[in-house]
């Protein structure tokens, strides 16, 4: 048997490319939408993707599978559990007329690709319909599965996050029954070997869970010997408090990726290929003279606050680029983006995993300078200044970390709105000039501090965040 790990460092999302090297054909498991590096790495090794294979309907990415359905002709296989309002709705919607090869799997059905036997699992909590996958490998003699595809049911150090329904996607009511759900699914694991490996399709940093672990993968037997949200499950109200306590607000998009992925994401067939534009022609965008379009500027953030066009936004290309761009920028929009030649391709692949298609143009960063439109600044202040600002100057103070992080110590008088969330809670915002924003160590800040400046206020960035704030011994609360 074949198996690569496909991880997004970006998303913090894994999909499995997972092999019969016997009859060389292969299943890609939760793919992305950027299909060529499963078809090039299953090829690297001799193998063809033949099927893709989904967990469940996804919020943190747009699915590779139609994607895959349509380039290679591979069978879609995805759950058919959960009921009408989780059924997948482009499967029969095949570009020309006519439906995809799928395959609709409720549970305990099973797939092969060669000698190596897919069987699924209704594991409902994460979302109604999700599934997991256990993969057992007969070419080698083997009569019991040697890995679990868990998707979002058990991470590494934590369990798939049952509030998202409600969360992200505004069903009022769904959380507590999803997590009351979850905890009797748990009871599926009690029948399993221990040996099993977990190949779960998230890993540290994902919004998808709040203490997933760095290593990359488990087995079953330590997952259930040390993983806190399955040693919670001691009782159902005391699991159902744990679970539901702590959860990071969701990025804005997760809404849209629910919608996506049950109609069908369009299908790209290639990279967008957007033209190269002329600088000069940037700010009359970023102001606003074509309605929906957005400068997006990927420069350092001290790069960005000491000169850039006026209304546009900042976006380093650091680790939490997807999680920030998919907060502040609506996939209606036309984006432009100002970005080094050598990262065009990997930000354009971050935005188009995340559903932000309509990419219009890109501008190098040297031609800012060239072209001379890059006047505007934004301030950042010292911690030890912040004080004497706050006095003189009585801003309104916004702190955009998440609400576990503000309930645990936070600036006085301040209000808090997750940076995910804010572009959807603008009008939270208190009025009063000037805005200044603390987060735990000024990145996320910086975001925000670029959105509100974007949209007429004036902003200040608290350099070092409530880290240097709280490290300076001045006053908090909470």
């Amino acid at each position: 048997m074949f198996m690569r790990m496909v991880y997004d460092d970006g998303l913090a999302q894994a999909a499995y490319i997972v092999g019969c090297q016997q009859t060389g054909e292969a299943v890609v498991i939760d793919p992305e939408r950027d299909v060529d590096r499963y078809i090039d790495l299953a090829g690297a090794h001799g193998l063809r993707l033949v099927g893709s294979a989904e967990t469940h309907i996804h919020a943190d990415f747009v699915s590779g599978s139609r994607e895959l359905a349509e380039r290679c002709g591979a069978t879609v296989y995805v759950s058919d559990e959960g009921g009408d309002e989780w059924a997948y709705r482009w499967l029969d919607q095949k570009q020309g007329g006519g439906s995809y090869d799928h395959r609709l799997l409720k549970d305990g059905d099973s797939f092969r690709i060669g000698n190596i036997e897919f069987r699924a699992l209704h594991t409902p909590g994460h979302t109604p319909e999700h599934i997991v996958f256990l993969i057992t490998d007969h070419g080698s003699g083997a009569t019991e599965p040697i890995a679990m595809a868990s998707g979002d049911f058990v991470f590494v150090g934590d369990l798939g996050r049952p509030d998202l329904l409600e969360t992200a996607a505004g069903q009022v009511g769904a959380m507590e029954p999803a997590a009351r759900r979850l905890y009797r699914t748990l009871d599926r694991l009690s029948g399993l070997p221990e040996f099993i490996q977990i190949w779960p399709a998230h890993g540290a940093g994902s919004a998808c869970g709040k203490a997933l672990g760095a290593v990359p993968t488990s087995t079953l037997g330590y997952e259930k010997r040390f993983n806190p949200a399955i040693l919670a499950a001691s009782d159902e109200q005391g699991f159902v408090d744990f679970i539901l306590s702590g959860q990071p607000e969701p990025p804005l998009y997760f809404a849209n990726m629910k919608r996506t992925n049950t109609l069908g994401p369009p299908v790209l067939g290639a990279l967008p290929a957007p033209p190269r534009i002329d600088a000069s022609g940037l700010p009359a965008l970023a102001a606003g003279d074509r309605p929906g379009s957005v400068v997006v500027d990927t420069r350092p953030w001290d790069d960005f606050r000491v000169g850039h066009i006026p209304g546009s936004l900042s976006f380093p290309l650091i680790k939490s680029f997807s999680t920030d761009i998919g907060s502040m920028v609506r996939e209606t929009d036309e984006v432009v983006l100002v970005v080094a030649e050598d990262a065009l391709d990997s930000t354009i692949r971050a935005m188009i995993r995340i559903g932000l298609d309509r990419i219009v143009g890109w501008c190098p960063p040297e031609d800012l300078a060239a072209a001379g439109v890059a006047g505007a600044t934004i301030e950042e202040i010292e911690a030890g200044s912040a004080q004497d600002f706050i006095a003189s100057r009585s801003p309104v103070l916004l702190d955009v970390r998440r609400m576990s992080e503000f309930e645990k110590g936070h600036i006085p008088g301040a209000t808090n709105i997750s940076h995910t969330r804010l572009a959807d809670r603008i009008g939270e915002v208190p009025d009063g000039e000037p805005v200044l924003i603390n987060c735990r160590s000024g990145v996320r800040s910086a975001r925000a501090a670029a959105y509100l400046k974007g949209l007429g206020r004036e902003t200040v960035n608290l350099k070092g965040g409530f880290m240097a704030w709280d490290g300076q011994g001045l006053p908090t609360e909470g």
